[in-house]
């Protein structure tokens, strides 16, 4: 955080409460000033949109002159109590009804689709990055949602929201999609702008995208869903068609199917005590000792973010004993009610302060909101402890070769487990710098190895496989700088240790 900022918002001393409100009144000002200079800039046919984004960021600004750290009080936070956590088996054990189809027309499947591929090395839409036999994120979220509407001769839309990063290359790949059984629709989070650390002012000069202005706005986080939703008229459009809940997931996540058993659940409640929002949770591993929490807050289950943790807490936090689940956010999420709450104006969802560092060392601030943390809004909200299926994130190319392995079996659309793996546990695989993109990864693998057997894999270097490879057990691969290691076809390695130099040549 600035100086200038620190001051105000965490100074102790009571006395300065007046000087504080000045400067916050002045910063606020200062703010809405230069909003209204960029608005000037902005072209007609975006100006109304540009301004309903503002009004959005406005109150997020307020909100963050106004608040105190990030900190939650930790004396506060208790475990959820008995039956706000309900296991998946529990759910299940209810069966189908009947009709199937008469639930899923009540359903429109919304992914989060505002992320590029450059953390894997790809320009565009992370979405569009193949995974799988050429299907890329898209065309098995269409494959599995056409699949459900075939199957049942049901009508579940499938609903994208894009950023101003990825909504025009994804417009383009949809046609490919207009003979599928999908209907699908977009509509786009909001633009705001990026914050100078140091003067609370906006980076930006004028509403552009390129040139000086290319690092100066941002997408405000997946908790910006519920306004950009309202403000496009697709929350209206699809309560008028009969829709009544969303389920809400990351588009990488893999495992983020729609799940008939949590989609019964929720239509047979009774309607006075209807569940407004589930979110799936699942065990936590030492793997996700960052992700979110769900935790009793003032009477209320309400999802706790890493940021927010005091900094004496934090390896409380990431204790696998006391905090034993996370959020996956997979959420189910009432239409009627994110209108209502919208309405009211009564979406309580904390402030996540983001600091980033532009390529030319100005550093800012982005001020996000999390989906999930809504939770706490809505009535009846309930998590579903699910199996570690539902959770396939694909961040890296690590999580990459799972994915596309004999690990898992494809059928239209969705990824299993293969029954031949005795163990439903995940590898652990940590690949090296030299497989961070997506184009170097695919370089240094001949074929995918088989991996049925794999406990854990470790490659640093510059490693190459050969075709038809097979690794069990532990195997760690480690070639040293300057060394290469090719792992020759057909080569089978069981609980190994390869380093140094192994080159095989042709001859």
């Amino acid at each position: 955080m600035s100086f200038v900022a620190d001051l105000y918002r965490n100074s102790p001393n009571a006395g300065m409460a007046e000087f504080q409100e000045k400067l916050r009144l002045q910063h606020e000002n200062s703010m809405l000033t230069e909003l209204e200079k960029l608005l000037t800039t902005a072209k007609p046919s975006e100006a109304e949109i540009s301004r309903k984004d503002f009004e959005g960021f406005k109150k997020l600004f307020h909100r963050f002159l106004q608040e105190k750290g990030p900190s939650v009080d930790w004396a506060k936070i208790q475990r959820p109590p008995e039956g706000s956590i309900q296991p998946y088996e529990k759910i299940k054990l209810k069966g189908l009804p009947a009709d199937v189809a008469s639930s899923l027309n009540k359903l429109a499947v919304v992914k989060l689709n505002g992320g590029l591929g450059t953390s894997m090395g790809c320009k565009g839409p992370k979405s569009l990055i193949s995974v799988r036999n050429e299907n890329t994120f898209l065309d098995l979220t269409v494959q599995q949602i056409e699949h459900l509407n075939k199957s049942y001769n049901a009508d579940v839309p499938l609903v994208l929201m894009n950023s101003f990063n990825t909504d025009e290359d994804t417009k383009k790949i949809l046609q490919k999609y207009t003979h599928h059984r999908v209907k699908i629709h977009t509509f786009n989070q909001s633009r705001y702008p990026r914050i100078n650390k140091e003067s609370l002012l906006p980076v930006a000069t004028t509403m552009g995208l390129t040139g000086e202005n290319e690092e100066a706005w941002y997408p405000p986080g997946h908790g910006d869903i519920y306004t950009s939703f309202y403000n496009s008229g697709l929350l209206d459009k699809l309560i008028a068609e009969g829709k009544e809940y969303i389920f809400v997931s990351n588009i990488d996540n893999l495992g983020a199917t729609v799940d008939l058993h949590i989609l019964n659940h929720l239509m047979s409640q009774p309607s006075d005590k209807r569940c407004e929002f589930v979110m799936e949770v699942t065990d936590k591993t030492r793997a996700d000792v960052k992700g979110g929490t769900l935790t009793q807050f003032d009477g209320k289950l309400r999802l706790l973010e890493i940021a927010q943790v005091p900094k004496a807490h934090v390896d409380e936090f990431k204790s696998v004993t006391k905090f034993k689940i996370f959020n996956t956010n997979n959420l189910w999420i009432s239409l009627p009610a994110i209108k209502r709450l919208h309405e009211k104006n009564a979406m309580d969802m904390e402030i996540i302060v983001n600091p980033k560092t532009l390529d030319g060392g100005l550093n800012v601030i982005q001020l996000e909101t999390a989906v999930g943390a809504a939770m706490k809004s809505f009535d009846n909200a309930l998590g579903i402890n699910v199996p570690r299926s539902r959770f396939l994130p694909v961040k890296t190319s690590s999580d990459l070769l799972l994915v596309m392995s004999n690990l898992y079996s494809m059928n239209a659309g969705s990824l299993t487990m293969s029954p031949k793996r005795e163990f439903p546990t995940t590898p652990h695989v940590k690949l090296g710098s030299s497989f961070t993109k997506v184009r170097d990864f695919l370089k240094r693998f001949e074929s995918i190895p088989d991996m049925l057997e794999l406990d854990h894999l470790t490659v640093s270097g510059d490693v190459t496989f050969g075709k038809q490879v097979t690794l069990k057990g532990t195997v760690i691969i480690i070639a040293n700088h300057g060394d290469r290691i090719d792992i020759p076809a057909g080569a089978m390695l069981e609980n190994k240790i390869v380093s140094g130099n192994l080159r095989i040549l042709d001859h």
